[in-house]
């Protein structure tokens, strides 16, 4: 089950299958989507975000192999302005995006050290993998400002191409010291 989050300016609700309306209105961005999985289908289709939620994200959630939140302003809790998730597995354990207006504010940071902390702490999990392009600065500056490392490269196919990838990492241990736990 995934749990509500919150951190001191947002509200994580666990993911829903009416939430794909809102979803839809704002995740279909190149600058968004571009350093996503190749998974991701652009052009984005009219019903991409609903069928994402019901046959791939929902699944997952029922299975206990993923956990989905969206992200809202505890100002404006009923508006999403993006998504964070965790997922079991050896070489990715978490994910994110978030629409273009409330980028560069610190909000991914925060979402992702509440969900870090939870993954660690709530699951009790070793280790969490996340890799993503060299080229997104964005996502690389949050994994730094959380004391995660680089462990390896290779190449990563994503939405816009092929990229050079860095795996980034942290464990537990390192975690909970860093939070002086």
């Amino acid at each position: 089950m995934t749990p509500n989050l919150e951190t001191s300016r947002l509200l994580l609700r666990p993911l829903g299958l009416a939430d794909a309306e809102q979803v839809q209105l704002i995740f279909p961005q190149w600058e968004i989507v571009r350093y996503l999985t190749k998974q991701v289908p652009w052009p984005y289709p009219a019903d991409g975000a609903l069928a994402y939620h019901r046959d791939f994200a929902l699944p997952a959630i029922e299975r206990g192999d993923e956990w989905h939140w969206t992200l809202r302003l505890k100002t404006d809790p009923e508006r999403i302005i993006g998504s964070i998730a965790l997922m079991k597995g050896e070489r990715q354990n978490r994910g994110f995006w978030l629409g273009l207006p409330w980028q560069k504010q610190g909000l991914m940071t925060e979402a992702c050290e509440v969900v870090t902390d939870y993954w660690f702490n709530g699951l009790h999990c070793k280790v969490l993998r996340a890799p993503k392009a060299i080229a997104n600065t964005g996502s690389r500056r949050i994994s730094e400002k959380s004391g995660m490392r680089i462990v390896d490269r290779n190449v990563k196919e994503y939405v816009s191409g092929c990229f050079p990838t860095e795996i980034w990492e942290i464990t537990a241990k390192e975690w909970n010291a860093r939070r002086g736990g």
